[in-house]
């Protein structure tokens, strides 16, 4: 089968192309990247939550064409099931998928207030209450995770998908100095300390383009 090509968009705003990214290196995936510049009207429109269609990440495999992020997880989990993308235990398996679809259709408030911005820092950030509440929501989930399946990732000793898709809000917790708990502080240095997100980050650091409704300045 042909080189696999995964088409992202900014890697210090991408949220969305982050978590198809780490999803594709978790799996050990052959890929190339095409990057859509971050000031293309659909892709800015997707970042600022303005539209409805998630256009990155996509996966083109061969013939194959998949977008949307849990799609592209279930997929590299059916291709390359030696990465254990999900965990083998049934019981885990649908703990991690639920957690997962939950991090894809909700954490609105959070999305909104707290925008990934990797190369951003802002030193007590004042949290608006709803999106405390999301941020709430993602320590449990954490917090119950890391002490259920023993870490250091969420589902044991290797990082899988939900890992991938939280990513992104580890990178906004940092930037926005979100106060954790000594678990998951160490989970997000984890997170961090991967090869792929000092990668990532790097990378994303040499950006030269800012989306001016993307800096934080409230």
């Amino acid at each position: 089968m042909a080189k696999a090509v995964l088409t992202i968009s900014s890697k210090n705003y991408g949220a969305w192309s982050l978590r198809g990214w780490l999803l594709a290196r978790f799996a050990g995936l052959d890929f190339t990247e095409v990057v859509i510049p971050p000031d293309d009207p659909a892709m800015k429109a997707e970042m600022l939550l303005l539209s409805s269609s998630m256009l990155v990440p996509s996966l083109q495999h061969g013939t194959v064409k998949v977008w949307d992020t849990l799609a592209i997880a279930e997929y590299l989990n059916e291709i390359k099931p030696k990465a254990q993308m999900l965990p083998a235990d049934i019981k885990a398996r649908a703990h991690c998928r639920a957690i997962c679809g939950e991090m894809h259709s909700g954490f609105a408030s959070l999305r909104s207030a707290l925008p990934m911005n990797v190369k951003a820092h802002f030193p007590g950030f004042k949290v608006w209450s709803r999106a405390q509440g999301d941020i709430d929501r993602v320590i449990a989930i954490w917090t119950d995770c890391l002490k259920t399946y023993g870490g250091p990732y969420l589902f044991g000793a290797q990082p899988c998908v939900a890992d991938a898709m939280y990513a992104p809000v580890v990178t906004r917790f940092l930037t926005y100095d979100i106060a954790l708990e000594e678990a998951c502080k160490t989970y997000c240095k984890r997170i961090m300390d991967l090869p792929a997100m000092k990668e990532w980050v790097a990378e994303a650091k040499q950006e030269p383009e800012d989306i001016d409704e993307l800096e934080a300045e409230f």
